[in-house]
């Protein structure tokens, strides 16, 4: 299983430990009970670490990026000025080459935001063969993941990271 091994960040983080970072969770419209499952578990993920989060749609995972970019500039810029993007989707494999360019696309340009804005986008977007793979990944009750969880803790544990680096010498912990 591919999240064999994972640490539990939020533990790790400790409780509260977010508090005072702005989140965009923002999340695709297709597969309605794995995106349901996949903001659960960020909305759980994000209430016990403190963080101050607001739940925005688009219609599939093709979007998120541009949402991303909107979510994390300044809103000295028009931006909405988060900390960080959560991002949540689903893309399952069918019997086109739909699937490689979707997901290469996505991947692509939420790497690139999260680079242009030097902050971090947590990367919630299955890609699996099956629906049944993305339910069991999707933090339902009887999933054994939680990739929804898995990415706000992601997101989180980078943004505080780069908050001490930036802090400067003397802030590293």
């Amino acid at each position: 299983m591919s999240g064999a091994g994972a640490p539990s960040l939020v533990g790790a983080l400790g409780e509260r430990a977010a508090q005072g970072l702005r989140v965009a969770v923002i999340a695709g419209s297709w597969h309605d009970e794995v995106m349901s499952g996949l903001i659960d578990g960020a909305e759980r993920a994000l209430a016990a670490t403190g963080a101050e989060h607001a739940l925005f749609r688009v219609a599939g995972a093709f979007e998120l990026p541009l949402a991303a970019q909107a979510a994390l500039a300044p809103v000295e810029q028009g931006g909405g000025g988060f900390d960080a993007a959560v991002c949540l989707g689903v893309i399952i494999r069918g019997g086109t080459p739909h699937f490689e360019y979707v997901a290469g696309s996505v991947t692509d340009g939420l790497t690139r935001v999260q680079l242009d804005a030097g902050k971090p986008v947590g990367f919630g977007v299955l890609t699996t063969d099956t629906e049944q793979q993305a339910l069991d990944r999707a933090g339902l009750p009887g999933s054994p993941e939680s990739k929804g969880q898995e990415a706000v803790e992601a997101a989180l544990h980078s943004a505080l990271t780069v908050r001490r680096i930036c802090a400067g010498p003397g802030a590293a912990g």
